[in-house]
């Protein structure tokens, strides 16, 4: 049988050829090889997807039986799917390949250092994550972050566009309004979930160490994160802000996101990934 990390390796290298095609169909304005990239994403979702299911009967053939969310390459293979899945529907949805070329980045490089350099082995639960909260908590907080990915490629799509002066290179590029508001869209999908992850994570918190808040390291830049968006919604939706200082204040978030993620591993605290 197949084991699951030689499958999701595999997977990294189809989400690298991803990246490269929609790059060619960017540079070069050519339509097959566009259509190649989608198929290449659709195809490493596909196989994204069949890895985690066979990583889970994995955990069951070797007695421990859990959703394979527990750690850091787990969490990883996890973020690209969740990727995947948001960014194959605004393909479908708007009609626009070329922002793949950006944000076709994240995944490839998440499965790269999933399979790279971090440890793959399947080890059995702790008792604080033996809970069915774990499930939740970790699918709303990463189709969160992965919202928060998109949102950041479209955005540096933006800058790229509003600092090319019409060069071929942006010819391709959709119009200032569309990029403003799919980066708007993601990031409002990106802070629902983002905030369910945080409300779910505060219930696990206190099912599992008896209490909601307890200003973890993870749990401080999580509400760093969620201030850092609520106020790029409230700067659009209350005081008009669009353009460029929504396209920076994107960036900024998902670089926060960012820290979340990897930079509290780092300090000593509850939540820290292994």
């Amino acid at each position: 049988m197949i084991e699951s990390a030689a499958l999701l390796s595999v997977v990294t290298f189809i989400y690298g050829l991803t990246l490269i095609l929609y790059v060619i169909a960017w540079i070069f304005k050519k339509t097959l090889p566009g259509k190649l990239a989608t198929g290449a994403m659709i195809a490493a979702a596909v196989g994204n997807a069949g890895g985690i299911v066979l990583r889970w009967v994995e955990s069951y053939q070797l007695g421990y039986g859990y959703a394979p969310l527990s750690n850091l390459y787990e969490s990883l293979i996890f973020f690209s799917l969740a990727f995947a899945v948001i960014y194959l529907f605004i393909e479908f949805r708007y009609k626009i390949r070329i922002i793949g070329a950006i944000t076709a980045l994240f995944p490839f490089l998440a499965m790269a250092y999933a399979s790279l350099g971090v440890e793959s082995g399947i080890e059995p639960l702790i008792p604080a994550l033996q809970s069915n909260w774990l499930i939740a908590h970790v699918i709303t907080c990463f189709f969160g972050y992965a919202a928060f990915a998109i949102a950041c490629g479209i955005s540096v799509m933006y800058l790229i566009k509003s600092a090319g002066g019409g060069t071929g290179l942006t010819d391709g590029i959709p119009d200032f309004g569309t990029l403003d508001e799919l980066t708007h869209q993601m990031v409002m999908f990106g802070f629902l979930f983002l905030s369910i992850g945080i409300i779910t994570g505060a219930v696990w918190a206190n099912q599992a160490w008896g209490r909601y808040w307890g200003w973890d390291p993870k749990e401080t830049w999580s509400l760093i994160t969620w201030l850092i968006y609520a106020t790029l919604l409230h700067a659009r939706l209350m005081r008009g802000w669009e353009g460029k200082r929504i396209a920076y204040l994107s960036c900024l978030g998902f670089v926060a996101v960012l820290f979340t993620y990897f930079g509290v591993n780092l300090l000593p605290g509850l939540h820290s990934y292994q």
